[in-house]
């Protein structure tokens, strides 16, 4: 099928890129937005506040996340100058991010520090960090050799699969609780995980677009009855958060880095397909100097909102590729919709009384919705991998990245002998599955009978379904 006839395929527009819907139609369509991406914006904070402890201050974080989503949004839409793809490109936390932040929170936590500390070096190496995806925006049609589509899955499914644990985890009551893996925090957790397929297998579209935020909605509900949600400490939580850079200071460590900057490296390439997925249902072209100048302004506007994102003490932000679906659903593409996605996202994240009464949500119900995330996570990366043509080289390079990665994970005193730098860095499934696949598809020879022109366009024509 030809570039014009994919976009002509895609699903009738209302509201083409560059019109201004009524004020109340396009309310409704960021509202729409809002609701699709809210539970995965705040998620990652919560994950991420409850492993370290951070207590107090998740309110204050999800404020920032909500704050940072919505700036964002707003310049992807907006674009000013070079930044930004002039869509409609909504901004949320990135999970890919969660096992190298855990891991670099845990090292700061490892050596005495507190929740300030913590925040200090998580947020100093994600700012570093951003500059490489700042860089790599630039770079994108020159990188096909070293990120393909192989590499992105394989290390895009050890994400996914390294991160279930931590869903089961909270699942079965959180790390350490008491009561662990008692039978009401089972019953909670996958009753959540049923209403949620439940939902995605209605027919009403609605229902599917919403079912995470059901989910946690009836999970809340029933937590509620067996006693498990206490909200006494939601009145305490001051009228308004105010963002103050680096509030928690910065700090710096070369082993908490190399992990990040490598999923910054990936993220790029990811957030390139979400984008051309998004040119693909607002009906823009999907090739040609304008449709590469979009996408690396889009990457590039990805790279300054996460440095926006450390500065404003909150996780680095990506383009959610779910929000392609609304387009989709909604029939609007206008960018002009990214306003008022940034203003309702915004608004909600200046008052922490929402931040301080998310944090009540009882760790099963969280863990019966993450689940079904990380879940997706990594079947987005096996999507990726099935559109290659499998030959012995590509499955070569699968067996040993996926053993390495995930058998680091598996079997974490592996490297109890080698140097603590040496731990830290290839203790994490993602860089140290990531490292190898990007190493051997670089040193083992393509093999003669690979199609010449396989996946010649990918850096820019891949879509993928991961955040």
């Amino acid at each position: 099928m030809s570039t014009e006839q994919e976009v002509s395929s895609s699903t009738d527009l209302l509201y083409q890129l560059d019109d201004r819907p009524p004020v109340a139609k396009a309310f409704f369509a960021g509202l729409q937005h809002v609701l699709a991406s809210f539970v995965g914006i705040i998620t990652p904070t919560l994950i991420i506040g409850g492993v370290l402890g951070l207590g107090e201050h998740i309110p204050y974080l999800i404020s920032m996340a909500l704050i940072v989503s919505g700036v964002g949004t707003f310049i992807q839409a907006k674009k000013i100058g070079p930044v930004g793809a002039g869509m409609i490109c909504v901004q949320g936390t990135s999970f890919a991010f969660l096992g190298s932040v855990l891991a670099a929170g845990f090292l700061a936590k490892n050596n005495g520090g507190g929740p300030e500390e913590i925040l200090s070096l998580i947020f100093g190496v994600c700012f570093l960090g951003a500059f490489i995806e700042i860089f790599l925006s630039q770079m994108l049609s020159k990188m096909k050799r070293i990120i393909t589509p192989l590499v992105t899955g394989i290390v895009i499914t050890i994400i996914g699969i390294s991160l279930i644990k931590v869903g089961m985890t909270d699942l079965a009551g959180g790390f350490k609780a008491p009561d662990f893996g008692s039978l009401p925090n089972l019953a909670l957790g996958f009753g959540v995980l049923v209403v949620i397929i439940a939902l995605n297998r209605s027919a009403n579209p609605w229902l599917r677009l919403s079912s995470i935020v059901i989910g946690l909605i009836v999970g809340m509900i029933s937590a509620m009855f067996m006693g498990k949600v206490d909200f006494s400490s939601v009145g305490s939580q001051p009228l308004m958060s105010i963002p103050v850079p680096f509030k928690y200071g910065f700090s710096f460590d070369w082993v908490a880095f190399l992990p990040i900057a490598l999923i910054y490296f990936i993220t790029a390439i990811e957030s390139a397909g979400d984008i051309t997925a998004n040119c693909s249902v607002s009906k823009q072209p999907i090739k040609g100097e304008g449709y590469i100048k979009r996408v690396s302004s889009g990457v590039l506007g990805d790279g300054v909102n996460s440095l926006l994102a450390a500065t404003f003490n909150t996780f680095p932000n990506t383009t959610f590729s779910q929000n392609n679906g609304v387009i989709q659903l909604t029939g609007v593409a206008s960018r002009y919709i990214g306003y008022y996605i940034a203003l309702i996202l915004v608004i909600l994240g200046l008052f922490p009384i929402l931040g301080a009464v998310l944090q009540q949500i009882p760790k099963p119900v969280l863990g019966g919705a993450t689940l079904v995330m990380f879940g997706t996570v990594a079947a987005a990366g096996i999507k990726i991998i099935a559109s290659e043509q499998l030959n012995r080289r590509k499955l070569l390079i699968m067996a040993v990245s996926f053993g390495v990665g995930l058998g680091v994970t598996m079997v974490p005193d592996l490297l109890q002998q080698a140097p603590k730098i040496v731990q830290n860095v290839f203790g994490s499934a993602v860089t140290s599955g990531g490292l190898v696949a990007i190493i051997l598809s670089l040193l083992l020879p393509e093999e003669k009978t690979a199609p010449a022109a396989e996946h010649k366009d990918y850096a820019y024509a891949k879509p993928t379904a991961t955040n």
